[in-house]
């Protein structure tokens, strides 16, 4: 897995990322769910440099010029949490297909030990097509792994890009591990470590609920 982490280099991503870290400014939810927006943004621009493009002759009130243009992928985002991300991706790729599957984590017995659930996906046909998935927080790398292998039946993509804004590097090892050699991680910011119950640290907190709200926990 070839991994481009954004963050590397000092840009303007740095003050999103602050905010959306700062508790005085999570708050605001809007705010939060701008600037995860304004992140995905950023990561489409970069992602959008390894896309394959082909020439399409653009007329113009004065002539006719050649334009370079890239196909369109399939942008697939793991609910809730990822909608934010989703929205971003698609201000840059306006004619993306989309796809959309639920993916949480599930405490049986109400400690450290946890199953993803899935419950529905909603996606157009994969085989062949570029396609990106987006969760911001990539913690474990377990949510991430079930959705790919759920969305397997739906096509073989010939490309997968995974984008996120905040990652542990035991996540990133995790999903080395699990996804196709030739897969694209496209990470805002790669922090330290993981507590017992799998939360990023430092991290920002849980990004579904500071986008939308906090939510009944599934028993």
């Amino acid at each position: 897995m070839k991994i481009h982490h954004i963050q590397s280099t000092n840009s303007v991503l740095n003050n999103f990322i602050a905010e959306l870290r700062d508790i005085t400014i999570q708050i605001d939810s809007m705010r939060f769910r701008r600037n995860i927006e304004r992140i995905g943004e950023i990561l489409s621009y970069e992602m959008s440099k390894t896309f394959d493009y082909k020439a399409k002759e653009v007329v113009t009130p004065l002539g006719k010029k050649d334009s370079f243009i890239s196909e369109q992928p399939v942008i697939c985002s793991i609910l809730r949490a990822g909608l934010p991300l989703h929205q971003g991706l698609l201000n840059y790729f306006d004619r993306a297909e989309n796809a959309f599957i639920s993916a949480y984590r599930h405490h049986p017995k109400n400690d450290t030990e946890f199953e993803i659930i899935t419950e529905y996906v909603a996606t157009p046909n994969l085989q062949d097509k570029t396609l990106i998935l987006a969760d911001p927080m990539l913690a474990t790398g377990r949510s991430l792994v079930s959705v790919y292998e759920i969305l397997k039946q739906y096509g073989a993509p010939k490309n997968i890009h995974i984008a996120s804004v905040i990652a542990a590097q035991e996540g990133i090892d995790y999903i080395a591990e699990k996804f196709p050699e030739n897969t694209h991680l496209w990470i805002a910011a790669i922090d330290e470590k993981l507590t017992e119950k799998g939360y990023i640290v430092p991290g920002l907190g849980d990004a579904g609920d500071l986008a939308y709200g906090s939510k009944l926990e599934v028993k």
